[in-house]
């Protein structure tokens, strides 16, 4: 195949204005938690709304959240995540219209015009990037001069705010003795619960030039003087350092963070979503805090103050490799390392010797019995596995996974039973969130069949690349071989032995091997038709459909290059998340947001298998897209074009000198050829089907293109065309989230909005 030298890809992004166009934005002041702005830095967070009780038609809530304040029970069960309290900004009128307020993600802050009946107050809020300081900074009116910022702990606040977000029910909540002191210009709040844990909390108010006033605050887990202490001095810090300084390093880790890739679509809405959860995912953990939980640190009254592990984790982490933030990654990482004990604990103790396994919930220690749902720590392994195969980091291999996988495949291989078919079976258990209140367990379940298959698969594959004479590792082989088949029907894919589903089943774990697990792939006709037909069946029932539902539902169709099914799927979950994108069932949950922005990826780039597929699961109506450096297995950063219908170019870069075999739409039309241009000789072999061969050392990069046969013009055209530049916004689409404005879908005309 011809070679030739050329010049990188030109990046034509201005990120400020591209991210301008998805900014959240209200022109009313929010009033719940399902349409607040929200701010956070991975630990700490915040979410902004107010009240229309008419008692309180004056306040804007800043609702406090911090993901490591939990609090321990009197009796059995593990820490919950606690409520923290809030800090409110109360107005001498009422907050009135034209009350304007954005979210500016691409500096991570609120901006706020709030007009009262009295005045106005430009308001900017900004949790700092790393450190656990809250900055609010006020310039109120004449009319507005009065205007406080107060700070309750959570048994002062008001009973009408307390109840506004939900009467808890279901939450643990602990007894609180607060203690308040001042420390020279610093108030605290100390928070003690029943067993002598708690939190802290410090705030300063300076003031500034005219009526401006910049309030400094954080909260700190404990409640002894050591933690006094270190709020009080970390405020004391911040405003020494100081707004400006403070706001230049905040800004400057979120204007490198963004630009780690890009993504572009025709539809503007669904563009604006995904660069929202981009901008949650960063606000919901960092490599050096917790794994993300239910919550994430925008605490609000819930069933789930936890972390869940049948779902609820792997799918808040999905979006996290295709997107090229794998730093985000490490924070589940780092938790499956530095607890590995507890993970084997969580098993009986005449298995802790070769065995770990995960339970359904737990707290951030990861200490959660396995009972009758036995996949999850495999599960989990599969994130592992992914943040591994988009590094090729062979110490987080060997050194992490490994030990690992090979103790979460060894529970499942002494649970296994020989039949009379001389197959090897499972015992029953629990296919998750199917006939959860019935507590249903089915033998074989497809959900275990399928992790154990993919656990002993991967188990050799490592075996193989580090290599190793594991003495388990013909017991893998044999496992693979005897192990019985998923069971299906008629209808397609069953929970597991003579367990066809009958009523309907909002998680796609009788599916787990089609997705994420792609151990069915669809590659052959025949297997395609009986995902297909799984697919339908289960979607088809309808009954407790969950966001999670539609997303999972939109990869797996995607997975088999159904584009427009998936877009379908991915627009009726729309349907269901919150006007600031957040969602909840019983309560708020993060999962489902961030599983979507995975679904988007799924319609843009694939990597599992021996193939990296570019635009995959195109929609018909899709004639544009453009992504840039999102990640690849095997470490590649990926960039394509698509144009008029057709992928224009593709741009690989090996990270790892990694084998390299690329799927693509290139069908060639007479007179046409693929051509590479790089800076150095790059081996391209063209299998055919679309499928190239890349022979790529380590840092190497290349551009593949169609030009048609013959003339330096048309090569030269298709060179000049290599750039990465937005899809033209719909305008009406702009900035769509944040209210609620349905409207806007159906064409009413509006006033466009300006920063």
């Amino acid at each position: 195949m011809k070679s030739r030298r050329t010049d990188k890809l030109k990046e034509e992004l201005n990120w400020s204005e591209f991210l301008a166009r998805h900014d959240m934005s209200w022109t009313t002041r929010p009033m719940t938690w399902d349409e607040g702005a929200f701010i956070g830095n991975g630990l700490m967070g915040a979410m902004m709304y107010g009240e229309e009780h008419r008692l309180k038609r004056n306040v804007l809530r800043f609702v406090l959240g911090r993901t490591d304040i939990t609090a321990k029970r009197p009796t059995e069960g593990y820490s919950p995540r606690v409520p923290i309290g809030e800090i409110d900004l109360e107005c001498e009128g009422w907050i009135y219209q034209p009350t304007t307020i954005r979210v500016d993600l691409w500096n991570a802050e609120i901006q706020a015009h709030v007009v009262t009946t009295k005045g106005e107050i430009r308001l900017r809020a900004f949790i700092h990037s790393d450190k656990p300081v809250l900055v609010i900074e006020l310039e109120p009116s004449e009319g507005e001069r009065n205007v406080k910022l107060q700070w309750y702990a959570v048994p002062e606040v008001d009973p009408i705010l307390k109840n506004a977000d939900g009467i808890n029910l279901n939450q643990y909540i602990p007894n609180i003795v607060l203690d308040r002191s001042i420390v020279g210009n610093i108030r605290v709040g100390v928070q003690r619960y029943d067993m002598g844990d708690g939190c802290t909390t410090a705030w300063e108010e300076q003031e500034g030039p005219g009526s401006r006033r910049i309030a400094y605050l954080t909260v700190q887990p404990g409640a002894n003087e050591a933690a006094a202490a270190s709020a009080v001095q970390l405020v004391q810090a911040s405003v020494a350092e100081g707004l400006d300084t403070l706001e230049q390093s905040h800004r400057r880790w979120w204007h490198a963070y963004y630009p780690q890739s890009f993504v572009s679509l025709p539809d503007t809405r669904l563009e604006g979503f995904y660069w929202i959860q981009m901008y949650k995912l960063a606000s919901a953990t960092r490599k050096e805090h917790h794994i993300i939980d239910n919550q994430g640190p925008w605490m609000a009254p819930t069933p789930w103050p936890g972390v869940w592990f049948n779902m609820n984790v792997q799918m808040s982490y999905s979006p996290v490799y295709t997107s090229n933030r794998l730093e985000l990654g490490e924070s589940l990482i780092r938790a499956l390392d530095s607890n590995r004990d507890n993970l084997i604990g969580n098993v009986p103790e005449a298995l802790r010797h070769d065995s770990a396994g995960l339970g359904r919930s737990c707290s951030y220690d990861l200490q959660s019995p396995v009972d009758d749902e036995t996949g999850n720590l495999l599960w989990i392994c599969h994130n592992y596995w992914r943040q591994y195969r988009h590094t090729m980091d062979e110490t987080m291999l060997r050194e992490g996974l490994l030990p690992l996988l090979r103790r979460a495949v060894q529970y499942h291989i002494h649970l296994l039973e020989e039949g009379e078919d001389g197959r090897l079976h499972l015992p029953p258990t629990v296919s998750p969130e199917y006939g959860s209140f019935k507590k249903m367990t089915v033998a074989d379940c497809h959900y275990d069949l399928a992790l154990l298959r993919w656990g002993c698969e991967t188990l050799l594959r490592i075996h193989d690349r580090l290599p190793l004479q594991d003495p388990l590792a013909g017991r893998w082989t044999q496992v693979l071989e005897r192990l019985t088949p998923y069971p299906e029907n008629t209808h397609g894919l069953m929970l597991g032995k003579d367990a066809p589903i009958e009523f309907g089943h909002r998680h796609f774990s009788h599916l787990l091997a089609v997705f994420p697990l792609h151990l069915l792939t669809g590659e052959r006709q025949e297997e395609k038709e009986l995902i297909h037909k799984s697919l339908r069946y289960w979607t088809g029932m309808e009954g407790d459909m969950r966001g999670f539902t539609f997303t999972g539902a939109a990869s797996i169709a995607a997975s088999i290059g159904l584009g427009d099914e998936a877009l379908q799927y991915i627009r009726s979950f729309l349907h269901l998340i919150k006007p600031n994108t957040m969602y909840r069932e019983a309560g708020p949950v993060m999962e489902s947001p961030l599983a979507c922005a995975e679904s988007i990826q799924d319609l843009l780039l694939q990597s599992w298998g021996d193939k990296i597929r570019v635009f995959p699961a195109m929609p018909g109506e899709w004639k544009e897209a453009v992504f840039h450096d999102l990640r690849a297995e095997g470490a590649f950063l990926v960039s394509a074009s698509r144009k008029e219908g057709r992928t224009a170019f593709v741009r690989v870069k090996s990270l790892a000198g990694e084998p390299c075999r690329l799927q693509t739409d290139w069908s060639l039309n007479e007179g046409e050829t693929v051509l590479a241009a790089s800076e150095h000789p790059v081996s391209v072999l063209d299998l055919g089907e679309g499928v190239l061969e890349l022979e790529l050392k380590q840092g190497e990069e290349v551009i593949l293109y169609v030009s048609g046969a013959g003339t330096q013009l048309q090569d030269d055209k298709a060179e000049g065309s290599f750039r990465i530049a937005p899809v033209e916004a719909q305008p009406g689409l702009c900035n769509y989230f944040g209210a609620h404005k349905p409207w806007r879908l159906y064409g009413i005309p509006f006033r466009e909005e300006r920063k």
